[in-house]
């Protein structure tokens, strides 16, 4: 009898799955809508859905616990500060599911997976917090260098292998003129 086995295998180890499911749901929290398959994306709902539980009862043992979940301490208080008042009054179903068609290589059905009443500016915030950040950097490389004073000195063409068997030719067809 099958009592009490859920969930998919999704051809993985239960090491390589579990792996799996807490770096997706990382990911999930961080952006709050990310796209995976149809089957990872059913598995991992009830997943996040506990995370986010946990993250409504605000006690060191549940912060403990979803520290040992998510492994990241930015994001265990984005789950007790940002997510846990925004599901205050909601009994579960923190997760949606839509279908948005199949892969292009083998076929497999995909899935966008987000957090319910999601903040659309969550998406790709850390991305773009990197991009400010190499934007800033090159700002600052360009003021310094504009700062200090630039020696020019004179600089002598280079002569390259096409320039030098051109001289060769015409040195040669002078030499046979005459």
């Amino acid at each position: 009898m099958r009592h009490g086995i859920a969930g998919r295998k999704l051809n993985r180890k239960s090491s390589h799955r579990i792996a799996l499911l807490k770096n997706l749901s990382k990911s999930l929290i961080v952006n709050e809508q990310i796209e995976t398959t149809l089957p990872k994306a059913k598995d991992l709902r009830p997943f996040v859905e506990k995370i986010l539980t946990m993250g409504k009862s605000n006690t060191l043992h549940s912060k403990r616990k979803v520290l040992a979940y998510l492994g990241d301490q930015s994001l265990v208080s984005k789950v007790f500060d940002v997510l846990a008042k925004r599901y205050s009054n909601r009994n579960g179903g923190y997760v949606r599911i839509i279908k948005s068609g199949f892969r292009y290589g083998d076929s497999a059905p995909k899935a966008i997976i987000e957090l319910v009443e999601r903040d659309v500016d969550a998406k790709g915030k850390i991305d773009k917090d990197k991009l400010k950040i190499k934007e800033q950097s090159k700002e600052q490389k360009t003021d310094t260098q504009s700062t200090e004073p630039q020696k020019l000195e004179p600089s002598k063409p280079k002569a390259t292998k096409k320039k030098n068997l051109e001289a060769n030719t015409d040195i040669k067809k002078e030499e046979k003129k005459t």
